[in-house]
């Protein structure tokens, strides 16, 4: 027969006491420390975070370190920097992928074109909540934007001068489109990485023609150039000549007002006494005259025998010898040489 110890009993109650105290205890501890870690989350410089508290979600755009309800507040972080991808070829191969491509332009014609498109997240909650994967929304509003307008321009546009002119369009009309469906992403730019024919042999009839364009461009900058260089020589010789021609206009004006005024002063005086007048300039005129021309008078005294006159300009010496050799012979006999 067994005998009761109450001490044992005793100490087995104490043991059993213990042991739940230090299991709570460390049940305590475990909780402190799940709550403490998880009641606090970091935001990076390019992060944005969604607090959602009892399905309530809303955005917190502050980087560093922020507070939240363990259990009840949940945080889901949002890459809110310029990402991208590609549509017409894979990035890392840089292989083309015809299926999204290869394309058909207005007027008929295929084209083998590449796009990258840059995206952003705009609003956090929508880029989370509105949609279960708002890229693969953008990434199907591009290819439709994208095939809409290739389909609405020429091969050649598509080729060569028109990609500026398509890029805004199609960047224009993804961004109407997000605005549409509203999934918190917004375009940042659209860019044609490469376009070309898909055969080879189009394809160098392309470069032929694109080779042409430029050098017309190249020819008509050159005689743009020249022009320009040469215009304002041109237009400078042609002031000088205009200058030089209403100085000599200037000239003759003055020349012939002063040749009226001497003209009316003569016929002023002229009028006033016409037989001094005309004396006067036969005074003049014999002034003039006299000193460079030579005259044979004979003896007679008669003006009608003046025998014979010089050229007014200039006399010879063949003439004084003929005059020399009339008077030796007897014709110039008496007469005076007044020279």
């Amino acid at each position: 027969m067994e005998t009761y110890n109450p001490d044992f009993e005793q100490k087995q109650k104490q043991l059993l006491r213990t042991a739940r105290r230090v299991g709570l205890l460390a049940a305590a501890v475990i909780l402190a420390a799940v709550l403490g870690f998880g009641s606090f989350y970091n935001i990076e410089e390019q992060e944005q975070a969604v607090l959602t508290t009892f399905g309530v979600a809303k955005s917190v755009t502050e980087p560093g370190l922020h507070f939240k309800i363990p259990l009840i507040q949940r945080v889901q972080k949002v890459n809110t920097t310029i990402q991208g991808f590609a549509i017409g070829y894979d990035p890392n191969s840089n292989e083309s992928n015809e299926e999204d491509s290869l394309m058909i332009t207005s007027d008929y014609n295929f084209v083998n074109v590449d796009f990258f498109i840059e995206y952003k997240v705009a609003d956090p909650v929508k880029a989370v909540y509105a949609s279960e994967d708002p890229v693969l929304i953008l990434q199907n509003i591009s290819r439709s934007c994208i095939r809409g307008v290739i389909g609405s321009y020429e091969v050649d546009s598509v080729l060569t001068t028109g990609k500026n002119e398509i890029q805004s369009k199609i960047k224009e009309q993804i961004a109407q489109k997000l605005e549409q469906h509203d999934v918190g992403l917004q375009v940042v730019n659209v860019t044609i990485q490469d376009s070309e024919p898909p055969t080879t042999e189009v394809m160098e009839a392309f470069k032929a023609v694109e080779t042409a364009r430029q050098g017309k461009e190249t020819a008509i900058n050159d005689a743009n150039k020249y022009r320009n260089e040469k215009l304002p020589e041109a237009e400078a010789q042609i002031d000088k000549i205009k200058q030089e021609a209403e100085a000599q206009k200037a000239e003759r004006i003055n020349e012939a007002n002063a040749e009226v005024a001497k003209f009316n002063a003569m016929y002023e005086e002229y009028a006033k006494n016409p037989e001094v007048t005309k004396r006067r300039m036969f005074y003049e005129a014999m002034e003039d005259v006299l000193p460079r021309m030579k005259v044979i008078i004979d003896g007679t005294g008669s003006t009608q025998t003046i025998l014979p006159l010089d050229s007014f300009t200039s006399g010879s010496a063949g003439d004084n010898s003929a005059a020399d050799g009339a008077a030796a012979d007897g014709t110039g006999s008496g007469a005076e040489i007044i020279s």
